[in-house]
């Protein structure tokens, strides 16, 4: 049976994650530098944490503690590893001995070189979307048992919810900004006509479809030219 102690342990653990993840969610970087760090503090085992964000067609590391961030860019410069597998594969993928897995023959060489001997690599999923992977690192094989490996599962849950946060945030600021900017386009060309509002948008319109450009594009650039879209 669980020893209770332990359990009261790693839920205490996961709040204090949770509060770290959100209090640190104001940038890629930030929460990506927050999320290694604490992986490293509470996940037994861990030497060191990457992550590895969808950011592009592939992902790029975007932060690394120690050996990590090198063994993270062998991956992405490598196309081979753990982290770069199909997004439909949603595993947790565990080494446990680079010496007897093999998986990925040149990133197990390259990373032996550099003194990993284990790994683990959480893709970070919410929904439908593929976030990138988490990827821990150890000099030792076999270095996470039974307990780390669910207190790192749900730590990759809890990841995956702050950049999830994190992307419909910078998505909604992003909005804003375009809704802002269409608005005072939408000024200018009105002043500039003689025009009602709803007449003004079907000119940006007009011209978005014409230069297959988006609308907040033609209204940035109209507001920089100062008046005339044309």
């Amino acid at each position: 049976m669980e020893d209770p102690h332990i359990e009261l342990d790693l839920t205490a653990r996961m709040v204090a994650v949770a509060g770290t993840l959100r209090s640190n969610s104001n940038g890629v970087d930030t929460l990506a530098h927050a999320v290694t760090k604490t992986a490293v503090d509470c996940i037994p085992g861990t030497e060191c944490a990457g992550v590895i964000a969808c950011l592009g067609p592939h992902g790029a590391p975007v932060a690394g503690n120690g050996l990590a961030s090198q063994a993270d860019q062998l991956q992405h410069e490598l196309r081979e590893g753990p982290a770069v597998r199909p997004k439909s594969d949603r595993s947790t993928v565990w080494i446990d001995d680079f010496d007897s897995d093999g998986r990925w023959p040149r990133f197990a060489a390259r990373a032996q070189e550099l003194g990993i001997a284990s790994m683990a690599s959480f893709r970070l999923f919410s929904g439908k979307d593929d976030l990138g992977t988490l990827n821990l690192y150890s000099s030792t094989k076999k270095a996470f048992d039974e307990r780390a490996r669910t207190l790192g599962e749900v730590f990759a849950a809890h990841t995956a919810v702050a950049f999830s946060v994190l992307r419909e945030r910078e998505n909604l600021s992003v909005a804003l900004t375009s809704r802002d900017l269409i608005g005072q386009a939408k000024g200018m060309v009105m002043e500039r006509y003689g025009i009602d509002a709803d007449e003004a948008f079907a000119l940006l319109a007009r011209l978005s479809q014409e230069s297959n450009t988006k609308v907040a594009e033609i209204a940035r650039q109209v507001v920089e030219a100062g008046s005339d879209p044309a």
